[in-house]
């Protein structure tokens, strides 16, 4: 596989926010997901060859330096920028040795995937488990395979996705579904949103993660409108998000609102988290030791 040269791999999050993470790791760069959503294909990200995956040169090693130099723990993010459980990675094992490391170090862990490959991981997960915080994020955007064929080309299934989410609950790791973004025009039913989150439930999900509509930039914006003329020519989808976004950053559904209601309904009927903060407290419950407190990170 290619690779291209780095200077560090762990890196420092200016906000815990976003899942209660202090840190951030990206062993890849790119992804062949081929999904047409994708954010990280934007310019401002300075990677025009985003469909090629290319490991990060020497990543393990830099990441012990950089675990070894931290004076604190704490937990660390994967999947932002491509995803860990790239098809690659069943060869090359990055991941599941930077998994090893954080274990070795003390570092709880939080992963976002659109992969089953994580299943082939559940023993270190299980290992980092029983001394800090781990989260396991699975993307699902519709519970419907063949929609997301066209939407996410060449990620695994949802139905895979949620099947092993539920061996990874099932070993008692704490796991829930990013449901983003939420296509209008494509995804923003309420049979959709319903599906998903009763798929969650079924497999164990603590949590539901969504918002109600899709972000689009430069270099992203065009590469996303042309695939959803392809992917359903007889729609006109591109005109109609045209006309109604513009340059617009953020696009949210129009019936965000109800959706919303919809959503939140169902996830209580569940027992479904979807708030940030109940579902940063309930994962790291317990397990703080000598990471960040809980209140630092609201």
């Amino acid at each position: 596989m290619q690779t291209i040269p780095a200077k560090t791999i762990l890196t420092r999050n200016k906000s815990t926010a976003w899942f209660g993470c202090e840190y951030n790791m990206n062993l890849y760069r790119g992804c062949c997901h081929g999904c047409l959503y994708c954010d990280s294909r934007s310019a401002c990200y300075q990677n025009p060859h985003f469909d090629t995956v290319r490991a990060k040169a020497d990543a393990l090693r830099l990441l012990r330096n950089d675990l070894a130099r931290k004076a604190r723990t704490g937990v660390v993010a994967t999947g932002a920028m491509s995803d860990p459980y790239n098809p690659f990675e069943q060869q090359e094992q990055l991941t599941r040795k930077a998994l090893m490391l954080l274990d070795a170090y003390g570092f709880g862990v939080g992963i976002a995937t659109k992969s089953d490959l994580i299943t082939r991981d559940l023993d270190v997960l299980a290992d980092i488990h029983a001394h800090s915080p781990v989260l396991c994020k699975f993307t699902v955007t519709t519970a419907d395979d063949a929609l997301a064929a066209k939407l996410e080309p060449h990620a695994p299934p949802p139905t895979a996705r949620l099947a092993a989410l539920e061996k990874a609950a099932a070993v008692g790791l704490f796991c829930g579904v990013l449901l983003m973004p939420v296509l209008p025009g494509v995804e923003d039913s309420d049979a959709n949103i319903l599906a998903v989150v009763r798929a969650a439930a079924n497999a164990g999900a603590r949590f539901v993660y969504a918002s109600f509509g899709v972000t689009m930039r430069d270099g992203q914006r065009e590469y996303l409108l042309n695939g959803l003329d392809a992917a359903f020519p007889e729609r006109g989808l591109a005109q109609k998000y045209r006309s109604r976004y513009g340059l617009r950053y953020y696009c949210g559904s129009p019936r965000a609102r109800h959706l919303w209601q919809v959503f939140t309904a169902a996830c209580a009927e569940y027992g479904l988290l979807t708030d940030m903060p109940d579902i940063i407290r309930a994962y790291r419950a317990g397990r703080e030791s000598n990471q960040l407190s809980l209140f630092d990170t609201l």
